[in-house]
């Protein structure tokens, strides 16, 4: 048995410099790994990501050449960070927003394998205005608030089809750098399509809450109540919902009533709570966002780290959760790992297991050109 731990960074950097570089660097094996074997280099070519960054996000376009850059250049690079038309990728989460006339509360648990998040809280200032958010895909963000007070986070909606959009990070490092208002957030959201079907529950500083359901290809569907699990209310129907006990958690956050002050705790205990780490879906963090405030608590395994975004401490925490019989490889964490292997390995089939907890000894991934160290 081995115990599963995450490693969770607190950086700043106004602008893209030296520190987004070491974490491209520490993590773009793994993600080029991923992001050919599950397709990718068949996908759009950088004129075409570029162009479409240029049409629905042209406030990100300088951000997007700098980090290229700072990437090295390579169109691989370009393509992979526009996240234009990305191969498919999994999550689960709860999510939802309280206000009343004094508060306003966003608070969501981030549910997955330890091995599969990227464990940064990342504060920027890349088109002039102050963002702190949980990173993914290297500059995207899973949840996030603004100067403004604008909070958002994503849920997967719970089914793996794609259509023609961007990856829902990205999206959400747009409204983030671009809106004020909930209202203005939903405008974006209307404009810019997503890729996959994902679920998001937004706030702002005047107590304006909302959730929406976006669909692949685009679409939004406004939801009557700012609460999200893993499924979406159209006829599609949600893949593993047993699993993911994600009707039995939206039905549990239907019924809460409870203050803004008090949202966060009840995310703190079962239903909402996950802690199936050897399955592949445990809560890895909690995170408590205030508008009004410009605040974020994050709960890591019952302890509490603060930030602000007007008094932002840069820091890191290891976190430890339940034991795991479960001998998975980190696709993320990269010491002693050697990756010339990785484009071997059957990436889209150990995205699923993990999702349905089926976990095998890594070699059980490898496809008939590929080989791994089994102590990896």
């Amino acid at each position: 048995m081995t115990q599963m731990t995450l490693t969770f960074d607190a950086i700043s950097e106004a602008a893209p410099g030296p520190k987004w570089a070491a974490r491209w660097q520490r993590s773009w094996p793994a993600y080029e790994a991923w992001f050919v074997a599950r397709g990718g280099e068949d996908g759009p070519t950088r004129a075409e990501c570029e162009n479409a960054l240029e049409q629905y996000m042209p406030e990100l376009m300088p951000v997007h050449r700098r980090l290229v850059e700072l990437a090295g250049g390579s169109d691989r690079a370009a393509r992979f960070l526009s996240t234009w038309c990305p191969p498919s990728y999994l999550g689960g989460c709860s999510l939802a927003a309280v206000a009343d006339r004094d508060e306003v509360r966003l608070v969501r648990n981030y549910d997955l394998s330890p091995d599969l998040n990227e464990g940064l809280l990342l504060r920027t200032e890349w088109t002039g205005r102050a963002v702190m958010g949980m990173v993914e895909f290297l500059w995207g963000l899973s949840d996030g608030i603004n100067d403004a007070g604008l909070s958002v986070a994503l849920a997967y909606g719970g089914r793996s089809e794609t259509g023609e959009g961007f990856g829902i990070t990205t999206i959400l490092r747009h409204v983030l750098e671009t809106c004020d208002s909930v209202a203005q957030a939903i405008a974006a959201l209307r404009r810019i399509p997503s890729h996959m079907a994902y679920n998001l529950v937004l706030a702002d500083a005047t107590g304006q809450t909302a959730s929406v359901e976006l669909s692949p290809g685009g679409g939004v569907r406004l939801m009557p109540n700012a609460i999200a699990t893993n499924h979406q209310s159209g006829p599609e129907r949600a893949e593993r919902p047993a699993f993911t006990r994600s009707h039995e958690r939206l039905t549990h956050l239907d019924e809460l009533s409870v203050k803004p002050l008090d949202l966060n705790q009840k995310f703190l205990s079962t239903p909402l709570i996950q802690d199936r780490y050897a399955e592949g879906f445990g809560t890895l963090f909690t995170a408590e966002y205030d508008p009004k405030r410009g605040e974020l608590g994050l709960t890591l395994a019952g302890d509490r780290w603060d930030q602000s975004l007007n008094d932002f401490t840069e820091g890191q925490r290891v976190v430890t959760y339940a034991e795991s019989t479960t001998n998975w490889t980190n696709p993320l964490q990269l010491d002693g790992t050697d990756w010339s292997a990785a484009a071997g390995i059957d990436w889209q089939r150990l995205a699923e297991d993990y999702a349905t907890g089926r976990g095998s000894p890594i070699s059980a991934y490898l496809t008939a050109s590929g080989d791994v160290d089994q102590a990896a």
